[in-house]
């Protein structure tokens, strides 16, 4: 049961839970009226010490459509952290107001040690280069939904894989699946930190491989999942320009890909999928997005336990 405890990375689910979830998110697809009462009288603290567009809204339009209501911050400068006071003092303070916190913040194990200062459950909506453990759920959800399963698959991650947090929470999720094969599609100067390549995959067993260009695998594909190549993270713009294109994926390079695979991404994007991919119908990023506000909406009912 996750009734009271936080919720600080994916693998703080056991399997069951997972998929207990992801059944408790279709009901509320299926019967959103059942739910539309279901936190009347609860409140969500959502602190966010870092801009967040999708993230912020979406445990906000949760936690409204279940019938509760939300305060908190979305800029920490507004805040009395800007005071100089310390995570502890404001989730306990907090706290006092709310029955669920949620919490972004730049540092990597910051949630973590509000977890451990709070009087009520601490969801993470991501740490660092950390975790993102809810969007790791709206991710699995996304593949469950249409692509029928969790295991079985060939999955390719394509972008920023040194400092994408949302790449890091999957692949350590992803590991609980059978017959996952991973592609992992990156610049070299943005491969997968040696952390994630040591303790998590080669730990676990999994299978990948590590390329240079998408169109070397696209054809394998089941699941193609986006990131942003960041150019500040290139140390000349000439490495970044050389680079670019062989990210981005457009109309041509999904000719290479499966008639069934499907194309994901965690967004923002910039450019790294060509609009012109938006109207292919195997673009589910912004399906993505709609399942994940029913993901939190099933989260925050398991984590304070409401009945519908």
């Amino acid at each position: 049961m996750l009734k009271g405890k936080s919720v600080l990375e994916p693998m703080d689910l056991t399997m069951e839970e997972m998929q207990d979830l992801f059944e408790t998110a279709d009901d509320i697809i299926a019967n959103p009226e059942k739910y539309a009462h279901a936190a009347d009288g609860k409140i969500m603290g959502t602190l966010f010490y870092e801009p967040s567009t999708r993230t912020r809204l979406s445990f906000a339009s949760a936690m409204l459509r279940l019938g509760g209501q939300v305060m908190g911050f979305s800029d920490a400068s507004s805040s009395s952290v800007s005071k100089g006071e310390s995570i502890a003092d404001t989730i306990r303070t907090v706290g006092c107001f709310a029955d669920v916190i949620v919490m972004r913040h730049p540092k990597e194990g910051a949630p973590r040690v509000a977890a451990e200062h709070s009087f009520v459950p601490v969801i993470n909506a991501g740490d660092g280069g950390h975790q993102h453990p809810s969007q790791t759920f709206t991710d699995l959800m996304t593949i469950r939904e249409y692509k029928g399963r969790l295991d079985n698959l060939t999955i390719g991650l394509c972008g920023d894989l040194m400092f994408g947090r949302t790449v890091h929470s999957l692949i350590k999720a992803l590991t609980r699946f059978k017959n996952i094969k991973l592609k992992l599609i990156s610049p070299e100067e943005l491969v997968v930190p040696e952390y994630i390549r040591n303790s998590i995959m080669k730990k676990s067993g999994i299978d990948f491989e590590e390329v240079r260009h998408m169109e070397d695998v696209l054809p394998e594909l089941d699941v193609l999942y986006m990131t942003r190549v960041q150019k500040e993270r290139f140390f000349n713009e000439e490495d970044y320009v050389r680079l670019r294109d062989s990210f981005i994926l457009d109309e041509a390079k999904m000719k290479l890909a499966k008639d069934d695979m499907i194309v994901m991404h965690p967004l923002p994007r910039v450019n790294e999928i060509a609009v012109e991919v938006d109207d292919d119908p195997r673009a589910h990023y912004f399906d993505q997005v709609r399942l994940g506000m029913y993901v939190r909406m099933a989260l925050i009912t398991k984590v304070l336990g409401l009945e519908a």
